[in-house]
């Protein structure tokens, strides 16, 4: 039976007649201001802060404003199925769960708890090479859920196939590899206040797990600290790479590969020549180039380009469920969210990520209903309108 995800609004309105209230808004736009309140200001400018001006981040928005959904008339739209197959896995709605580093300055139980909120509503989950946790330990928390591992290529090629090597074994099925963020951008909410949690080994436990890093060290991490986070900083920062080097990944990824930072339909176009199984549309929220294009704006001429030979995802600015829509109806195959369930961890850990993933899977649902669509099909480029 198809999961009827817009029912969550009735079980926020009956547990609020017994005095229960959501443990964050159900209005993803509010979460950043609530999250302000609660998070020391380092975390919390570290997730929300943007490259340079915060342009980049405007842009993102702004681009979802200037399309409008067009709703149809009496299309049976009742009963709905958003359910999909997104790189070989078959998912309830075409929404993942976008990769974040370093959960643990968010709260405790860090990407734990992400992991079993998205199996619990059937969203992939997406390991950043940044987390706090280890590989092993949240393929553990997330249990029988979907889960797909997040690259950010280490200059070793050794440590990067034992990282491969590892996500595979721990039962991730499609890699996502982070192209834009082979170093950081000027980022100004977070150099104002120095603040940077992998120089204190947050965010470092996939490395400082892995028995191939570990081997590279004179000391373990647990013995010298600052000379593992140095060695990892240098293997992980300061090289970008070229599209000669991606038969490297392909060679110990047996599963679908996903290149994450495409903007140009020339890199689209060359992603594709170069076997890759998809795409993410991405300028990674705006946190790495100040002044870009709205990612929005790139995605219908990428499809146009490569849509039909490769899956094209999007992330970047995605809030609602019209937002969803929206990205859909422009022909992603599916979209990655990131920080409105950040926010919900910081929040209410697991049960606040859980929360913002439920509202945005019901704001969604009910869009694509009261819309006139029934099916993902039945979106397209005459679902919206640009103004």
């Amino acid at each position: 039976m198809t999961e009827r995800f817009g029912s969550y609004q009735n079980e926020i309105y009956l547990q609020g007649l017994g005095g229960q209230l959501p443990p964050c808004s159900t209005d993803a736009t509010k979460l950043e201001a609530s999250a302000r309140e609660i998070m020391a200001a380092g975390p919390f400018s570290y997730v929300a802060g943007a490259a340079g001006s915060g342009a980049t981040a405007r842009a993102n928005r702004e681009a979802f404003d200037r399309w409008r959904i067009v709703p149809r008339m009496l299309t049976g739209a009742t009963d709905r199925d958003l359910a999909t197959t997104v790189l070989g896995t078959r998912l309830p709605a075409p929404v993942a769960v976008a990769p974040v580093g370093v959960q643990s300055i968010v709260h405790p139980d860090a990407e734990s708890a992400t992991a079993r909120a998205a199996a619990s509503v059937g969203l992939p989950f997406i390991l950043s090479t940044a987390s706090s946790t280890g590989i092993e330990d949240v393929a553990a928390a997330n249990g029988d859920g979907p889960r797909w591992f997040q690259l950010y290529w280490p200059g070793d090629n050794d440590v990067c196939a034992s990282l491969l090597t590892r996500a595979k074994n721990a039962g991730y099925t499609a890699l996502v590899v982070t192209l834009d963020t082979w170093t950081l951008a000027w980022r100004p909410s977070d150099l104002d206040q120095a603040y940077l949690p992998f120089l204190k080994g947050e965010g470092c436990a996939v490395p400082f797990t892995d028995p191939v890093f570990r081997g590279l060290l004179e000391k373990t991490p647990e013995e010298d600290l600052n000379m593992a986070i140095l060695r990892w900083i240098g293997m992980l920062t300061g090289t970008d790479r070229t599209w000669d080097q991606l038969p490297f990944l392909r060679e110990h990824w047996d599963g679908p590969i996903v290149l994450k930072g495409i903007q140009h339909v020339g890199d689209a176009r060359r992603a594709a020549e170069a076997g890759m199984d998809g795409i993410v549309v991405s300028n990674h929220g705006g946190r790495q180039v100040d002044g870009a294009l709205g990612a929005l704006e790139a995605l219908p001429g990428i499809v146009a380009a490569v849509g039909d030979r490769m899956e094209v995802l999007f992330d970047s600015g995605i809030r609602t469920g019209a937002d969803v829509l929206k990205a859909l109806a422009l022909g992603a195959r599916a979209v990655l969210v990131g920080r409105p369930w950040v926010y919900g961890l910081a929040h209410a850990g697991e049960d606040g990520v859980r929360h913002v993933l439920r509202s945005l899977l019901a704001d969604f649902d009910l869009t694509m209903g009261l819309s006139g669509h029934r099916t993902l099909a039945d979106l397209g480029p005459d679902s919206v309108q640009r103004t």
